[in-house]
């Protein structure tokens, strides 16, 4: 079996006497490189490490799920999952979702609320002297004092919260590496906390030995929930940082009598790197345990679509993309996408269709500054917003040449563009032509957001113009090739800063002037180490300290999201159904929405073709 073990009988079968390192994580265990644990589980394998992964313990019980390997010879390994265990289990209404796209069956009710949290808790009570390092986008977004939406309140960096030893952030490959050969010979807290992309709770003692001209002191987490300006200040300061190219400054925040102290990150991973970590023996396939236990939903939609790069400068305001993957685009060679593609159409189900050539927004393949100095000066967090960077090359051929040797590839009868596309990155280009003609299964998603442009400056995205001009040009493409196909628009409501008249005008122009039937809408759902979370916490701009109203409480929001449906239904709705309407809406349309771009909009049902 070349699937990494999950259970003593599997790792006594490969005659192994001990395990270097032990994975927990919220998700099953698929072994694809869309999925954290299995492409961290491969990389430490590689290296030589011997790696046991322990998908969605149980943590109810005796805790036999925690115990059964027994203790690894280096440290435990903790992630949430591919998704926020909070965005995972409730629903922007704040109501327990009835499904779980990364269970067997779809089923909930396989992780907890807190899934690091809970597991680390546990892991440190049973073993007390082992270290656990924790990972992930949940470990990443809560690296620092953080708004949580589900609890109404701010939150301490999770490390204070778990107790975890150890917390790598952002995208992991190449710091858990660094982590598991520090620890080589046993915990070595003076060489772990030399690592960049990791942050560790310290004393005063060891912060006031740092380099003060190498470190920024945060307003502590006490002052920030005494006081909204000095939470709204902190983030002015941790975004900036976050969309460097190169960072050399130490975040430091009090917390208590302790410190969390936040080293800076790798540089973006090199295109020999990103390939290694996609060209590993991946079983391609979910463990063996799940024969019989029904699909597994996430799995069903990413097997047979290919990630081409990571990262998005787009910068928009709801996403965590900057906090966690980074601005910079991070892509793959040619040979490696090409290599994916034909290992696809070896697996015994494919049928000849792509399901999506993607990434958090499709069409930034290999585009980036063409002054690589001026990116390095740069602390814009989005090269879109307000206004595209002069510098940015938007050159969308190799993307275009990439598809055309996909097409080319034998068994691919259709290669579908699923993620999202930004449209004001086309310009002159042929890309939007060559997606309909080629790419496009009758139905193409893009993302406005909103209609109003103040509110589309909050978020940090285009003026709905710049949408209205795309339906034309989709249309005229459509009737000169004879196509019957649809734009399908995305949009949130309950943004800060959006009120009710906004979704008033947004009604207006969408299904009145527009004629557009909405099926891809969203009620803002505030996820931490966001501009929209600290907005919608802070009720201003943390930029200006502008004031902006805020739509919080679950009335308010469904009566902003009823606006997407027609006026007339709106109208002769009784007043008892109106927010159960949006809720259905809302059902209906989570299975477009992605963690990766946008981890406010999870899986419903099925997850994103954007799902990474």
């Amino acid at each position: 079996m070349a699937f990494l073990p999950t259970t003593v009988k599997e790792i006594e079968a490969l005659g192994w006497d001990y395990v270097d390192v032990i994975l927990f994580t919220g998700d099953a265990y698929i072994d694809h490189p869309s999925f954290g644990a299995a492409v961290i589980g491969r990389l430490l394998e590689a290296e030589g490490y011997r790696v046991a992964i322990v998908p969605q313990p149980n943590w109810r019980d005796d805790l036999r799920d925690f115990r059964k390997l027994g203790t690894p010879r280096l440290f435990f390994a903790v992630s949430g999952g591919a998704m926020d265990s909070m965005v995972n289990h409730y629903t922007a209404n704040k109501r327990l979702r009835s499904n779980d796209a990364y269970t067997a069956g779809g089923k909930a009710g396989f992780r907890p609320d807190r899934a690091v949290k809970t597991y680390t808790q546990i892991l440190k009570r049973l073993y007390p002297h082992v270290p656990v390092v924790v990972g992930g986008i949940e470990a990443s977004l809560r690296r620092l004092t953080h708004y949580d939406y589900w609890d109404e309140r701010l939150m301490p960096s999770l490390l204070v919260d778990s107790g975890a030893d150890l917390l790598v952030y952002g995208m992991g490959e190449k710091v858990i590496q660094e982590v598991a050969a520090a620890m080589r010979n046993g915990f070595n807290a003076k060489l772990l906390r030399r690592l960049r992309q990791v942050a560790f709770v310290a004393d005063r003692a060891y912060v006031d030995r740092l380099d003060e001209k190498q470190t920024i002191r945060l307003h502590s987490f006490e002052e920030c929930c005494r006081d909204k300006q000095a939470f709204a200040e902190n983030f002015t300061r941790i975004e900036p940082l976050s969309n460097l190219m190169e960072q050399t400054q130490t975040l430091v925040e009090p917390t208590g009598d302790r410190y969390v102290v936040v080293n800076p990150p790798h540089t973006t991973l090199t295109q020999s790197e990103l390939d290694r970590s996609f060209d590993l023996p991946y079983e391609r396939a979910p463990h063996p345990r799940y024969r019989g236990k029904g699909d597994i939903p996430a799995w069903e939609m990413i097997k047979h679509s290919v990630n081409i790069h990571r990262g998005c400068f787009g910068g928009c305001s709801f996403c965590t993309i900057s906090a966690h993957q980074g601005k910079f685009i991070n892509s793959r060679s040619e040979r490696s996408i090409l290599a994916e593609v034909e290992r696809i159409t070896q697996m015994p189900d494919f049928r000849g269709y792509l399901s999506d050539v993607g990434a958090p927004s499709a069409n930034m393949y290999q585009m980036g500054g063409r002054d690589r100095e001026l990116c390095r000066r740069c602390r814009r967090p989005s090269c879109l917003h307000p206004r595209r960077c002069p510098n940015l090359n938007n050159d969308h051929r190799p993307l275009l040449d990439l598809y055309s040797k996909i097409r080319a590839v034998k068994g691919v009868k259709k290669a579908f563009i699923g993620s999202g596309i930004r449209y004001d990155l086309f310009d002159d280009s042929p890309y939007l032509a060559t997606v309909i003609k080629h790419h496009t299964s009758g139905r193409l998603k893009v993302a406005p957001e909103h209609t109003e442009d103040a509110v589309l400056r909050l978020m940090r995205k285009p003026p709905f113009a710049m949408f209205e001009q795309l339906n034309a040009d989709f249309h005229s493409v459509c009737r000169a090739e004879g196509l019957n196909y649809q734009l399908i628009p995305y949009f949130i409501s309950s943004h800060p800063g959006c009120t009710e008249a906004d979704m008033r005008a947004l009604s207006q122009k969408v299904l009145g002037k527009l004629h557009f039937t909405l099926e891809q809408v969203q009620d803002l759902t505030p996820t931490p180490m966001t501009l929209s979370s600290v907005m919608f916490y802070t009720g201003s701009d943390p930029y200006t300290g502008a004031p902006l109203y805020v739509a919080r409480n679950q009335d308010d929001k469904r009566r902003q999201k009823s606006y997407f449906f027609r006026e007339e239904q709106r109208s002769s709705r009784p007043q008892g159904t109106r927010s159960q309407g949006a809720r259905s809406q809302s059902s209906r349309s989570q299975s477009a929405r992605s963690q990766s771009s946008h981890p406010q909009r999870p899986p419903k049902g099925t997850p994103s073709r954007r799902k990474r």
